[in-house]
This record gives structure tokens, C-alpha cells and sequence, in this order.
């Protein structure tokens, strides 16, 4: 595999690095151009385009090559080498969630990491079987032209064109997944859910009331607010009846009261009282969450859910019903939050919880589904800051075409 190579072009604000190489090396790596662009965006904190229809593979900011190189190793380690033999010809398939390296030299099946930013990035991406993007077509096609002539090169070199640059990835300290294993919290969460299961069968009988008497007495013992919240998408199909999610909010409510404040709930514990009443692939969930887990300390308090909150967003839908309900929770629960919307959208957005394109569709249209209007224009007002960094690289980006 060749060494990557860049170039940096603009200057002041519209300074970027160009990988032109970049087609070459992913496809060296069986990897789509989009998930080693993507990786370094994450690691280094800079903008990128993932879909670039003239194969210009661009990072913001000025970055040399040799570092480049060096976080090229780390996404090697991570999302390419088998953790069992170290051989990089594996195939990525997702399964359950789950991303796991399918080694054809051992047959090893490894499992990647899902606290990874990137995880997610290509859980929320995956290529569409039998189709490709115009950029990846572009990619491949460049490459093996580019592959081609390295390997005529490499071939009157004496070299071996399997010759790889990532033989020092295991120096990046990553901590390797045994096959068929689970990520952290699913492996926490499989543990407490077993536990569960010995319990009840040993000593623990207990049922929930579900009559429509019992299921309205419950529902009235909400707060107003959270029980109009639970209820405003109950026209919509196939997400159960508004019960479970007036539960799942008044466990996380009463519990946090239990406890001495919301900061003392486990992830876990949260995760599985929601698998319990089936709710944790809902997309409402995810508005219930947003209006349950935060007080006013929701900037320094979503780092530590991010994971199991990241676990349970699993399309476009399941982010707008998150930032629904935090619309509804800094606009009407806790309206002195307004003014620090931009930095709870910073915090989602490096959380790697929203997508740069949900977050600007929210941005560019005030909504009264889960606000009033007045409130929902109040609150994207305050995101202005956020937003206007949001388009800040891809302004530049355009004038600089221009100029070109």
C-alpha cells in the first residue's frame, strides 16, 4: 500500500488539506474513501466531505502528511486488521448492529469496537448491496489505474505490492474484541439482563396491570408536560401504544427522585427497563430520553450517556424524535436553557448522536410538533452560533471552487 500524500491549498479561514492519493489507499484496504476521510475528521475535530463527486478527498485546517499517515494506522488497527492473526484482508459486514471483520486468511470473526465515533458513522452508512455512489465509483476506478502502475513500479523495485504501512498499528494502544463479543455496554447490558432473568426465575413473580383502566390511571399520574410530550406522535404507525413511553419517562423520573438526581441513574439500568417494555428501538423513545435524562447541567451531562443513547439511534427518524424532545425540554421545561442551545448541539454533534445533515434541516425551519411556534423559532435563534459554524467550511469550500 502506498504512503498517503496531501496538499494544502487556500489560506486564512479557508485553509484545507487535499488527500490525493486517497481512492488509491482505500482501495488498497477494500474500504470505502468515505470511512477513512470520515476517520480523520473525527480524530483530528476538522470538517470533511464524504461524497465528493470530483474524487477531492478534503479535511479543514492544514495537515501534514505524516500525521495523516500516522492516523491512518490507528483506522488500520481498528476497522482493517483481524484482531486474531493481523492480516488485513477482511470484509466488513454489519449484523445485528454490529460491525464485524470477516478475515479471509484465518476466518476469524472480529467485532469492532462501537464506542468508536466511527462505528457509527458506518452503521448510520452502509453501502447499499448491488449499488454504489457516484464518488466510490469514481474512487475505485482512479485507484485501479493508480494500483496498477505502483504495482509495474514496485514490480522492478524488487518490492511486493502487499507490502503494507500499517505495520505499527498495534502502536496506537487500541484494546482488541474477541470474536462474537459484545461493546462495553452490550456486554453490561446482556449481564444485567441475565441477572435479571435468574432472579425472577428463583424467587421474583410479578406482572404489570395493562387494562385500559390501569393503563389511563398510570398515565394521568404524569406531569402535564411530559404527558403531552409522550403522546404527540401517537398518529404514526407502528411504535405501540403511548403507555410504555408514560412509563419509561415515570420510571426515569421517579427513580432519579430515589436516587438523589438524575446523574446517579445507570446506563444500563435505563437501557433495560426499556428493552422491558420493548421500547428501546423506538424512535419516540429517543423524545422521552431527551426530556429525562438532563437537568440544567445537560452540557456536561451528555458525554457520559452518549453511548447508550448512540446505541438506541438507529436512523434520520430516532435523531429528529431526539432533538424533538430536547426542543421540548430547553423551550418549555427548562426555558433558562435556551441561551445554551448552541453548546448542547455542539455536544451532540461531536458525540457523533446527530448528523450534520438532520442537524441543518432542523436548523433552517422552525416546526410546531413539538413546541409552539413561538418557542421553536426562540430556540433555533439560539442556534444560530452553532449552525453558522456548522456551515462555515462548506461556505468556504464553495468559494474557493469558485475561484478555482
Amino acid at each position: 500500500m502506498e504512503r498517503l500524500q496531501s496538499k494544502i491549498e487556500g489560506k486564512g479561514n479557508g485553509i484545507k488539506t487535499v488527500i490525493v492519493n486517497l481512492s488509491s489507499v482505500a482501495q488498497s484496504l477494500a474500504r470505502p474513501p468515505a470511512y477513512v476521510i470520515k476517520y480523520f475528521g473525527f480524530e483530528l475535530g476538522a470538517q470533511t466531505n464524504t461524497n465528493p463527486a470530483d474524487d477531492r478527498w478534503i479535511i479543514n485546517g492544514a495537515h501534514d502528511a505524516s500525521k495523516l499517515q500516522d492516523y491512518l494506522d490507528g483506522f488500520i488497527s481498528k476497522f482493517v486488521l483481524c484482531k486474531k492473526c493481523k492480516n488485513p484482508e477482511t470484509e466488513v459486514n454489519i449484523k445485528d448492529g454490529h460491525i464485524i471483520l470477516d478475515c479471509k486468511a484465518c476466518g476469524q470473526q472480529s467485532v469492532v469496537d462501537l464506542r468508536l465515533k466511527l462505528s457509527s458513522f458506518i452503521l448510520k452508512n452502509q453501502p447499499k448491496k448491488g449499488k454504489k455512489d457516484k464518488a466510490t465509483k469514481k474512487a475505485e476506478r482512479r485507484a485501479r489505474k493508480e494500483a496498477g502502475a505502483n504495482a509495474d513500479e514496485e514490480s522492478q523495485n524488487g518490492g511486493s505490492p502487499g507490502d503494507s504501512a500499517s505495520d505499527h498499528a498495534d502502536e496506537a494502544g487500541e484494546v482488541e474484541l474477541e470474536a462474537n463479543s459484545d461493546d462495553e455496554l452490550t456486554r453490561q447490558i446482556n449481564e444485567g439482563a441475565r441477572e435479571i432473568e435468574v432472579e425472577d426465575a428463583k424467587e421474583v413473580q410479578w406482572s404489570i396491570d395493562t387494562s385500559e383502566e390501569a393503563i389511563k390511571a398510570r398515565a394521568n399520574d404524569l406531569p402535564d408536560d411530559l404527558k403531552r410530550a409522550l403522546v404527540i406522535d401517537d398518529d404514526e404507525d407502528g411504535e405501540g401504544g403511548s403507555s410504555d413511553y408514560d412509563l419509561f419517562g415515570k420510571w426515569i423520573l421517579d427513580t432519579a427522585v430515589e436516587k438523589g438526581g438524575v446523574d446517579k441513574l445507570d446506563n444500563v439500568e435505563i437501557y433495560l427497563k426499556a428493552q422491558a417494555l420493548g421500547v428501546e428501538k423506538k424512535h419516540r423513545t429517543l423524545t422521552v430520553l431527551a426530556q429525562t435524562l438532563f437537568d440544567e447541567n445537560i452540557v456536561k451531562q451528555i458525554e457520559k450517556r452518549a453511548g447508550m443513547i448512540k446505541k438506541m439511534i438507529t436512523s434520520e427518524r430516532h435523531e429528529k424524535a431526539f432533538l424533538g424532545g430536547t426542543e421540548r425540554f430547553v423551550g418549555k421545561e427548562k426555558p433558562e436553557l435556551i441561551p445554551q442551545v448552541s453548546a448542547i448541539l455542539l455536544k451532540y454533534y461531536e458525540n457523533d448522536l446527530i448528523t450534520e445533515e438532520v442537524l441543518k434541516a432542523w436548523g433552517s425551519k422552525a416546526s410546531k410538533k413539538y413546541v409552539d411556534i413561538k418557542t421553536s423559532k426562540s430556540v433555533r435563534k439560539s442556534a444560530e452560533k452553532f449552525m453558522e459554524w456548522l456551515n462555515t467550511a462548506e461556505s468556504d469550500e464553495e468559494e474557493e471552487s469558485d475561484e478555482e
